[in-house]
């Protein structure tokens, strides 16, 4: 069972981010504020659920939480400043929207760049240990799946609106055969070198 609460603060936010090792797209970030006692029976981290079960979660908590807010990082800050930077950036600001403002933060992962003063904890798989990552996860999540599906109307090449910008082989065939769009991360390996020519 996940844990509401890890400080006690009453405004403690969970953050968490999505896109990360995509080949396409931003990299998006997501905070929620939850009730300090707050339930859910289905909520958990975002890649252990469904489609379906991460729309109905989205619903639910929209309505239940004290505050949420999402932040991206578009392709070209990612390749100007790095994914991890673009990341931390992504979450400042999603925090920055955050009314009322968080006073501690739980942040997935094992890093994360001080947001102002505000106390925080880094927490290693914290989206399947506290509910407030898990809604964090759940936003995060459905946003980006959303934006990269829309794209894909547009960009019908590189299957999107299945893979919603990770690596798959039918993404680098797309690339392979009709080149980057300006969606894509130029600092990345689009496609894997040729062992041929090494």
């Amino acid at each position: 069972m996940l844990l509401s609460n890890h400080s006690g603060h009453t405004l403690e936010a969970g953050v968490d981010e999505v896109g990360r090792g995509c080949l396409a797209g931003p990299v998006v970030a997501a905070a929620v504020i939850l009730p300090i006692d707050y339930q859910h029976p289905l909520l958990n981290d975002s890649k252990k659920l469904s489609k379906k079960q991460r729309d109905l979660l989205r619903v639910d908590i929209l309505k239940d939480a004290v505050a949420w807010a999402v932040g991206e990082a578009t392709t070209i800050e990612i390749d100007e400043i790095n994914i991890l930077n673009a990341t931390y950036l992504a979450m400042h600001r999603a925090l920055a929207k955050l009314q009322p403002s968080p006073a501690y933060l739980l942040v997935d992962g094992n890093r994360f760049k001080p947001f102002g003063e505000v106390p925080f904890s880094s927490m290693v798989k914290g989206d399947g240990r506290y509910l407030s990552i898990a809604a964090a996860s759940v936003l995060a999540k459905t946003y980006r799946d959303d934006l990269m599906c829309t794209l894909a109307k547009t960009h019908h090449q590189y299957g999107w609106e299945q893979n919603v910008g990770y690596p798959t082989r039918r993404h680098r065939a797309g690339i392979a055969m009709h080149g980057a769009t300006e969606h894509h991360r130029q600092s990345f390996t689009l496609l894997p070198k040729d062992p041929k020519t090494d």
